[in-house]
């Protein structure tokens, strides 16, 4: 096996041939059932959630409530369905969008293992590196979809249920629908990379076991733990260093003009996140013993 991995580490491989393995791997992640089980639930969010605003707007209440409780922006849904797209992201993004990150993430290398593929994959001319950033590459693009599959779904949610147009901005500015899409699109792309920070911590935990269950549990435990600890205010100082702190600034997208310091502030930390535990999973899988 280790005779194998040299000869693959210093034989040329061409980008046709690396642009082949990132196809061969999102074919058969996107090909898997569980992957469309969790689309599948994804898109279901904004179609309970659209269906629960008409039926509550249809008995004469508003769907704000006047409390300012539920998801951002979620009054203003029964004005404008393209609302429904930043109300689904943002009540997605807590659990459900992270929690199907971190499935796919956490079974990356482990779920190989698992199944005793792992070893063939590493034939050259693959070598560990590049099937690890393969890996890592498929998850990221996993993220984007995620995301847009939630986004398309409340839009035309919304289009169904709700009139659509000029959009009122979180600063009481009028914008256009056409710049209201463009920053519907902005928003998805934000919450997608949002989650890159995640995708690293579940390939590194993927690198720690053989089991692909237990690498998916470890993943969605730490997700659900750090968004509890991100809610005691005895931890205030710790906060802005938890990876979802900031996963709501994507709202400041919708003011005018758009605020950008939050923004900033969580694309860093998902950057310093996939960095860090980025070198940790390549660390620990270029040095491990591969025995499946």
């Amino acid at each position: 096996m280790s005779r194998a991995e040299t000869a693959g580490a210093v034989r040329p491989v061409s980008p046709l041939w690396t642009f082949g393995l990132l196809r061969s791997e999102l074919t058969t992640t996107f090909r898997r059932w569980r992957t469309l089980a969790l689309l599948a639930v994804l898109a279901g969010v904004p179609v309970l959630v659209g269906i629960a605003v008409k039926i509550e707007t249809g008995d004469g209440s508003s769907a704000g409530g006047g409390g300012g409780g539920g998801p951002a922006f979620i009054s203003q849904i029964t004005n404008n369905g393209l609302f429904l797209v930043f109300t689904a992201l943002a009540a997605t993004l807590p659990f459900f969008l992270p929690m199907a990150i971190g499935v796919v993430a956490g079974d990356a290398i482990a779920g190989e293992s698992n199944a005793g593929t792992l070893r063939y994959l590493l034939v050259a001319p693959a070598g560990r590196s590049r099937l690890l950033l393969t890996k890592y590459a498929t998850v990221v693009i996993f993220c984007l979809v995620a995301t847009l599959v939630v986004a398309v779904s409340a839009l035309t949610v919304g289009a169904l249920l709700f009139p659509l147009g000029d959009l009122t901005t979180i600063s009481g500015t009028q914008i256009s629908f056409a710049e209201g899409l463009g920053r519907a699109l902005l928003i998805a792309l934000a919450v997608a990379a949002s989650l890159i920070g995640v995708a690293a911590l579940g390939l590194f935990i993927s690198t720690l076991t053989g089991s692909g269950i237990a690498a998916m549990a470890t993943t969605v435990g730490l997700l659900i733990t750090v968004q509890i600890l991100d809610q005691i205010p005895q931890l205030h100082a710790l906060q802005p260093y938890f990876f979802s702190h900031y996963w709501l600034s994507f709202a400041d997208l919708m003011r005018e003009p758009v605020y950008w310091d939050e923004l900033a502030k969580n694309l860093g930390l998902q950057a310093l996140y996939a960095a860090v535990f980025g070198s940790a999973a390549w660390a620990r899988f270029t040095t491990k013993d591969i025995t499946a």
